[in-house]
């Protein structure tokens, strides 16, 4: 994805137009059968069916199993050195980045190109991010936090099949990921499932109002495209919080919005990206 140049924000954001718009362009392996020799010159009187009754079933080696575990740790091991030739230096991300298992997400079909830094398709028209932008966009929301240190509590709009979910788990404290769509829903949990994530919850839901009672949040992550900045978003933010979102039409930027009090926002434009657009509702 190629990085566009960044420019200084306008000014300041008033929250009580109907959106933020951002007009300028800137920056198994099975173990094998074992059949026992027959034939006429046997000298053996047990029929074969008996043979291979009593022969016991070969379980399937574990170190096929270790060796797996040992080839995705070394792929994620260079994707994040990957990353980091690409400018990635948040420590916190790039070690999330290492312990989430990326090809747990993806079809089993895919898995080979787990680590490739591409978006991959989950289904119903719905993709899973490319490494970079995930480790990008956590990494921008964590540069553009301010006030004193605190427990960090985030929202993730647009949650996919978790794995964006699963990297913020180990980047802020407290997770929460909403997704329209059930059917991917249903399928993040399962992901999720094996990771014992116990900071995350994932939610089936409208993204821009399903729990906004539960903020306001420090972080909120969108991951689909807008026109605009919906106010419900805004709304959802702490002052001293950030907010990124791909924002534009036809072209999007990845734009990062901080809260500076209750009425005043600051905006940044960052990297041209391209995300699904965002939709209304549940299905």
């Amino acid at each position: 994805m190629a990085g566009k140049d960044v420019k200084k924000p306008a000014g300041p954001v008033k929250p009580t137009r109907p959106g933020l718009h951002i007009a300028t362009k800137t920056t198994e392996a099975k173990a094998p059968t074992l059949v026992p020799r027959w034939g006429a010159g046997s000298s053996t009187a047990t029929p074969p069916a008996a043979i291979s009754a009593r022969m016991p079933r070969v379980p399937k080696p574990a170190v096929a199993v270790v060796n797996a575990g040992l080839a995705s740790e070394r792929a994620r091991a260079r994707m994040v050195e990957r990353l980091i030739h690409q400018g990635i230096r948040n420590q916190r991300v790039l070690e999330a980045m290492r312990l989430v298992p990326r090809h747990a997400f993806v079809d089993e079909a895919l898995s080979s190109r787990a680590y490739e830094d591409s978006a991959l398709p989950i289904g119903h028209q719905q993709t899973i991010s490319q490494p970079y932008v995930v480790a990008r966009v956590i990494e921008l929301a964590l540069s553009l936090l301010s006030g004193a240190p605190r427990p960090l509590h985030a929202l993730e709009v647009g949650g996919g099949c978790g794995y964006q979910a699963a990297v913020m788990s180990y980047c802020f404290d407290k997770v929460i990921s909403v997704e329209r769509l059930k059917v991917l829903a249903d399928l993040a949990r399962m992901n999720l499932r094996p990771l014992k994530r116990s900071n995350l919850r994932f939610v089936f839901g409208d993204g821009l109002v399903a729990v906004s009672k539960e903020g306001p949040f420090d972080v909120i992550v969108c991951s689909a495209g807008m026109p605009a900045v919906p106010p419900e978003l805004l709304n959802q933010l702490a002052i001293g919080g950030a907010l990124i979102a791909p924002i534009g039409e036809p072209e999007q930027f990845l734009v990062g919005i901080q809260r500076l009090d209750d009425q005043e926002f600051k905006s940044q434009q960052f990297d041209m990206v391209r995300y699904v657009p965002v939709l209304r509702g549940t299905e």
